[in-house]
């Protein structure tokens, strides 16, 4: 599943190619996504695109009448292709544009989403709930500690809790949890200060880092010119139960936590 970096990776890659460009048709081929495809030709079509954003894993493509909202789900993605380009399977959604270009939406699995918002975004249900960027200053140490206060579930799955902080998917959580030396199934509420301000500090970095190597080579997952993400090469736990810790040689274990693979070195990440 495409998590917080790839879908930024995308972000970045379509805005050049759709701020200030008016949508010219809106092409649905199969309205079957995770939720039925509204209308939206009716209120973007000859609207100019404003801004393109990212909340959590959404995309928000703005235009003066109100803002599409985009979601990958599991395996979608967008790329940016001329007209002439074929029509593949699954491709099923083109928006196109008055440059001559095309936001093509492909999806297998028809998990992800493409919704229609005319009030504040912040008011949909779909986003109105949801905590901190966790790149933001918002998502800081004292926050986190002031959200985990008394908690009793795992930490892995509350740094994976989008009311708590967006955006901090299987991989990442892996990752951060094992930079800072936090064992996943410890009870949220006892990691101490010191360690959550690390756990902070290494989510933003692992986050950063992801970004700027262009998201995570994942099987399903491009970015809008079809290239690949190259943050797999970095990862020291996700997917490598079994396998030696890059610290200290130990084999890594892995179990299964709120039904997600985790993965996590028993003598480098404590409770």
């Amino acid at each position: 599943m495409p998590e917080l970096p790839e879908v930024e990776v995308t972000r970045q890659g379509i805005t050049p190619h759709l701020v200030d460009q008016q949508a010219t048709a809106l092409t649905v081929r199969n309205a079957s996504l995770r939720w039925p495809v509204p209308d939206i030709a009716q209120q973007i079509v000859g609207e100019t695109i404003r801004n393109v954003r990212r909340r959590a894993k959404y995309l928000l493509i703005d235009t003066d009448a109100g803002t599409t909202i985009v979601h990958l789900g599991m395996s979608g993605s967008l790329r940016i292709v001329s007209r002439k380009t074929p029509v593949e399977k699954h491709d099923h959604i083109d928006l196109e544009l008055a440059s001559g270009k095309v936001l093509r939406f492909n999806d297998p699995r028809r998990f992800g989403a493409w919704l229609w918002c005319e009030l504040p975004e912040e008011a949909h249900p779909l986003l109105s709930k949801l905590g901190p960027e966790p790149l933001k200053d918002e998502f800081n140490p004292a926050y986190l500690e002031q959200k985990l206060r008394d908690k009793k579930k795992a930490i892995k799955l509350c740094l994976m809790d989008n009311h708590i902080v967006v955006g901090v998917g299987n991989i990442y959580a892996n990752e951060a949890l094992f930079a800072a030396g936090i064992h996943p199934e410890m009870q949220a509420g006892k990691v101490d200060s010191e360690r959550l301000t690390i756990l902070v500090t290494e989510v933003k970095q692992i986050l950063a880092n992801a970004i700027r190597q262009g998201g995570t080579t994942l099987k399903d997952f491009t970015n809008a010119e079809g290239k690949p993400g190259y943050f797999a090469q970095k990862l020291h736990v996700y997917g490598r139960g079994g396998e030696t810790c890059t610290q200290c040689g130990n084999l890594l274990s892995e179990i299964k936590l709120g039904q997600r693979a985790t993965v996590f070195c028993g003598l480098c990440q404590t409770k």
